[in-house]
């Protein structure tokens, strides 16, 4: 509410006369801000493509961790002695965007009381289903730039620090353990076999080897073959036996002590710590009785849509029957992985084809289309960064590994959320903004980027997607998942509901696989509140475009109002509704 409220005097101030210059010293602190994220996070720095930190690992000690939180501290007091009246409406809103997302830091470490409690490694569970070192290494080992002996070498002091990280992991996770913040049974018994690649004696089965496999042509052949030497001592007597000893740790000390109550409320300070999550992920003051009750309006609605697609279809049996006959039918599926990858790629030139009709300006940074690593098993389809200066590409991530869990029908909404007009497109945009500190163009809140990617899902109806039943089915099936999330996560964290109970409610209403239900629900209880931003950001960007449609008439321009809502960068909801409300009065008043 108060970032809105700063928003909404923006244009109070600019009528009261000329708006102030550009703050230099704000800026400057937004920038060494900036830079010390990355040299806290070096693993950061990789992905957005800024050189420099590729020799080095995010440091978890307890002594750094309180170092992080002591810095959030001063950084808010330094903030707040900068006066807003006299800051020019981007500088204003920079810096109430950056101690709004200091504070909320502040207060998540505070639930923790005495404990180093740190927000930006997930706290205590450093180690789970869904993240972990074993596939953020392996997203960082594609993201290195490998140019020169140099690079190499950063590579392998990288490589060379990760046995101290995982212990770091392992002493992170006996410290939750000791105060009781551990992740739910249920949920990590899949955990350990997800490391079983990682720890094996084959260290080339691993992304972590891949950068040996393929040299620049110019590095001659003395020095590959020195570097892969050093790199598989490393991964042999280092690395392996690091993750090996994680393994072990995660399976016979972490889950016979894990949790058996599902919901975040429960752990120490549970409730208090459920509702910042949420209110972290959908940057809203809904409680979690609120987002439920949301949920269950959704998915009766969107019910009744897959209801008249399974009709158009000439189905004659029911949905439950339907969904079975979708994850059954060969037609559905394909036999060879590269078969789905080329679908995939027909999807995105049909996609790319249809976005000027959408779009006033459109991103340079180019995306591509890959397989997923086998070690990911059947985790959802995802999108990696591109550099942040154009250097490496974006890329969607498509899941080959399991064929017959991963129906054709469900593709066109995928690659419109996970690629363009949704992350890629939004994310590219972003970092090619000009005149925003950077932490505004690197920025994300999960209301908005993941708000902003089902969105795009819908824009499909508009891009001639969807015109078969059966994809038009899948488009439904994917946003009705998303209904259900809303429910689910509410339901597991706040309303006591089980394990058991949300997988069947998922394959009720969404369909799928049981298995891929059961990984989507753990997925919500070791990572709370993460999954309610998704429906509540798109429903937030619906209702601004028709108050926007409503507002301006024959005036109102989708490619316009489009880039409105992605030309500064990633923005709380409440923030991101004041400015379309500023946007719509200036569109009044803008010629034709």
């Amino acid at each position: 509410m108060r970032l809105a409220l700063a928003l909404a005097g923006l244009l109070a101030a600019a009528a009261a006369g000329a708006a102030p210059a550009r703050n230099a010293a704000l800026h400057a602190l937004f920038e060494r801000e900036f830079r010390n994220g990355l040299e806290e996070s070096p693993e950061t720095a990789t992905f957005l493509g800024v050189e420099g930190y590729n020799d080095r690992l995010t440091d978890l000690a307890p002594e750094a961790v309180q170092r992080r939180q002591a810095r959030s501290v001063s950084t808010l007091a330094q903030l707040r002695r900068f006066d807003p009246a006299r800051l020019s409406p981007q500088d204003r809103l920079s810096r109430q965007v950056m101690i709004d997302d200091l504070e909320r830091d502040v207060r998540m470490s505070a639930v923790f009381g005495p404990l180093p409690f740190d927000t930006g490694v997930d706290g205590y569970m450093p180690v789970s289903t869904m993240w972990g070192p074993h596939q953020n290494w392996s997203i960082l080992a594609k993201s290195t730039r490998f140019t020169s002996v140099a690079d190499y070498e950063n590579y392998l002091k990288r490589l060379a620090a990760m046995p101290r990280y995982l212990e770091q992991v392992q002493a992170t996770m006996r410290l939750g353990m000791r105060w009781g913040w551990v992740a739910p049974r249920a949920a990590m018994t899949r955990m350990p076999g997800m490391l079983d690649t990682f720890a094996a004696a084959d260290v080339t089965a691993t992304s972590l080897w891949s950068p040996f496999t393929t040299f620049p042509d110019a590095l001659p052949a003395v020095e590959r073959e020195r570097l892969a030497a050093a790199g598989r001592r490393l991964l042999e007597r280092g690395v392996h036996p690091a993750f090996a000893r994680l393994q072990a740790f995660l399976r016979d000390e972490y889950l016979p002590a894990a949790a058996t109550e599902l919901a975040a409320s429960k752990l120490p300070g549970g409730e208090r710590y459920y509702a910042l999550r949420a209110a972290a992920s959908t940057t809203t003051s809904q409680t979690p009785e609120e987002i439920h009750a949301l949920g269950l309006a959704e998915v009766a609605r969107i019910a009744a849509l897959m209801d008249a697609a399974l009709r158009d279809s000439g189905w004659k049996g029911n949905r439950a029957e339907f969904l079975e006959f979708l994850r059954t039918d060969p037609r559905f599926t394909f036999k060879t992985p590269e078969e789905r990858l080329r679908a995939y790629r027909d999807i995105a030139k049909r996609a790319d084809a249809e976005l000027p009709r959408l779009f006033a300006e459109l991103p340079r940074i180019p995306y591509g289309i890959r397989a997923m690593e086998a070690y990911e098993g059947d985790n959802a389809d995802h999108y990696s960064l591109p550099a942040q200066d154009g250097s490496r590409a974006g890329y969607f991530d498509a899941n080959v590994n399991n064929l017959a869990k991963r129906p054709s029908h469900e593709m066109e909404s995928t690659l419109l959320h996970e690629a363009v007009p949704g992350h890629h497109l939004q994310i590219a945009r972003s970092f090619e903004l000009t005149g925003l500190p950077q932490f505004r163009r690197t920025g994300f809140y999960t209301a908005y980027g993941e708000g902003w990617a089902l969105y795009a899902e819908s824009l499909g109806y508009e891009m001639g997607f969807y015109q078969d039943p059966y994809q038009r089915f899948g488009a439904l099936q994917a946003e009705m998942l998303r209904a259900c999330r809303l429910v689910i996560d509410t339901g597991l964290h706040a309303k006591g509901w089980g394990r058991e109970q949300s997988i069947r409610y998922l394959v009720d209403n969404a369909g799928g696989h049981p298995d891929s239900a059961a990984a989507e629900v753990d997925r919500y209880i070791v990572w709370p509140g993460q999954a309610l931003g998704y429906k509540v950001g798109e429903l937030k960007i619906k209702a601004l475009r028709a108050r926007a449609s409503a507002a301006l008439g024959t005036r109102f321009d989708v490619r316009r109002f489009h880039n409105a809502i992605l030309d500064d960068g990633a923005l709380p909801l409440s923030v991101l509704e004041a400015r379309i409300d500023e946007w719509i009065q200036s569109e009044k008043g803008r010629k034709p």
